[in-house]
């Protein structure tokens, strides 16, 4: 039996005056893009922000069978790769030495990159298809340039599981389709599981294998899209009518009314 990339057993996070998880419990399965939705002000970021240990809250986390808390830093960031919505300032930085910073874990601050480390490098760089750019400054690329910039530095970390918060909510249509491809192709090609927010239904639906729904810090629904994406599913979610169409490729779309 595979071991569950996540088991989360009532999960709470707090604010000052709000509730953003309210004892969420739910299994993550492993070796899938999983793609997490739900309204505004939900608790998706939260969860990733959670699952990435950025930040900490009530209940337990379970990453690939062990308590997400006792885990070496070290080996967690080997194992786990997150990319937040705002990325930092990269100015004056080359899209190498970025996919570089990938390398962190293996080699730590003192270490001297090896042959093992730029030949990740170089991999990533490949897989991303950022061969051309690697002497460019990040600031210089287009918008989906530059977050194939940042994927590939994840890549480089050569870890088994990507978190992604929202990754295409500032690119236009071409190049969220352009990210999603690379996403997808990361994961189904190299067995990653990948955890990514998004906020478009249909992209969600496109790109993901597995879907997992929250309303107001409490899982609404979870399972594959044709089971996630129905009338009464999303009313349930978005408090909003929609009817469904379907894709040439069976895959379905929704439609405000």
């Amino acid at each position: 039996m595979t071991t569950p990339l996540f088991e989360i057993d009532t999960l709470t996070y707090d604010v000052p005056g709000r509730r953003l998880l309210d004892g969420l419990s739910l299994t993550l399965p492993a070796g899938r893009l999983i793609g997490l939705i739900g309204h505004n002000g939900s608790g998706k970021s939260t969860l990733l922000k959670l699952l990435a240990r950025q930040v900490t809250g009530g209940g337990r986390i379970l990453f690939e069978g062990r308590d997400l808390a006792g885990w070496p830093a070290r080996d967690h960031a080997r194992r786990l790769a997150y990319m937040p919505q705002h990325t930092p300032p990269t100015e004056g930085m080359l899209v190498e030495e970025l996919v570089a910073l990938g390398r962190y874990p293996w080699h730590g601050a003192l270490g001297r990159p090896g042959p093992a480390d730029r030949a990740a490098i170089d991999a990533a760089l490949a897989a991303c298809g950022l061969d051309p750019w690697r002497g460019r400054q990040v600031d210089t690329l287009s918008g989906g340039e530059a977050q194939r910039a940042w994927l590939a530095m994840l890549v480089a970390q050569e870890a088994g599981c990507l978190l992604l918060d929202e990754p295409i909510s500032a690119l236009d249509i071409a190049h969220q389709v352009e990210v999603l491809d690379l996403v997808r192709r990361l994961s189904h090609e190299n067995g990653r599981s990948v955890i990514v927010v998004l906020h478009d239904l249909n992209m969600a639906a496109r790109y993901c294998d597995h879907i997992v729904a929250l309303s107001a810090g409490r899982l609404a629904l979870q399972g594959p899209p044709g089971e996630i994406l129905t009338p009464a599913a999303l009313r349930g979610i978005y408090g909003v009518e929609m009817e469904m169409l379907t894709r040439a490729d069976g895959s379905p779309v929704a439609h405000p009314l």
